[in-house]
């Protein structure tokens, strides 16, 4: 049942998030996607913080795991997301443009960067490069977001074996960060291949990859269930690191006082969510 649960959270998390951001994009529906980087990182938060963490210290009793341990864990598992987020590797951060020392250099670096809202509604104006160039910027979303795929499923299917309230809460609260992501490489894959559909095609099967990182992880931590509470604590660094370096700093800029107050909304909608599941899961 476990295994049942994993294949069908991560289905929902890595392909269901592709094409929830394929109707965002298609639909013309992109003012959504600001709000759900607020919502996301309330989730993630939310899941870290009161979810992964509080159960990671439930098991250490049992498991004769240390605190200490634990919060070694926290801390290195920061510093290792933040090492692997300067390789390009983890996940995609968001930059701006602050360095241009050439559109080759600059297509490369924003073809391995998730776009946000801004670059989603100028898509036209920022991906005017040559042919070679989308090439490139294409592989190098599919690759990065497999990576990223991968290392998501094995998230998943640690907090499912943990609980399945846990399991489904991670799921969520990783679809609801992909989302936003997912819409900026659409754009960047649509203008390499000016082909929607193909682009919604690779970029789902990308998304499958986290399929694939659900069974290796059901195994892994099946075979090493007594460090299960370093696995549930390195999840809740993986969800902070994202929430914190990447989609908060986002928010983080001047608005009129109700956009402000929307984002505060939405990130306390998160929030609930994720509370709320978890109520009604234990009934």
């Amino acid at each position: 049942m476990t295994l049942i649960s994993i294949l069908v959270g991560t289905l929902v998390a890595g392909m269901g998030s592709v094409w929830l951001a394929a109707l965002l994009a298609y639909a013309l529906l992109s003012r959504f996607t600001q709000h759900l980087l607020s919502l996301a990182a309330g989730a993630l938060l939310a899941t870290a913080f009161t979810r992964l963490l509080p159960e990671a210290f439930e098991l250490s009793v049992t498991a004769g795991v240390s605190a200490q341990a634990l919060f070694a864990t926290l801390l290195v598992g920061l510093v290792f997301f933040f090492l692997l987020d300067k390789a390009e590797l983890w996940h995609h951060g968001h930059e701006h443009g602050h360095d241009h020392a050439g559109a080759h250099e600059a297509q490369a670096r924003h073809a391995h960067k998730h776009a946000h809202l801004h670059e989603y509604l100028h898509a036209d104006d920022t991906h005017h490069h040559h042919a070679h160039d989308h090439l490139i910027g294409g592989w190098a979303v599919l690759l990065g977001d497999s990576v990223h795929a991968f290392g998501d499923g094995i998230m998943i299917a640690a907090a499912f074996v943990a609980d399945p309230r846990l399991g489904v809460a991670a799921a969520l609260a990783v679809m609801a960060h992909e989302v936003p992501h997912h819409v900026g490489d659409l754009v960047v894959l649509r203008q390499t291949l000016n082909d929607p559909r193909a682009a919604l095609v690779k970029l789902s099967l990308a998304g499958g990859v986290t399929v694939i990182g659900g069974l290796v992880g059901y195994l892994l931590v099946g075979a090493l269930h007594e460090y299960l509470p370093f696995f549930l604590v390195v999840a809740a660094s993986s969800f902070i690191y994202v929430a914190l370096a990447d989609l908060i700093p986002q928010l983080q800029k001047r608005l009129l006082p109700r956009e402000t107050a929307a984002q505060v909304a939405w990130l306390l909608a998160g929030i609930a969510l994720v509370a709320a599941l978890g109520e009604w899961a234990q009934h």
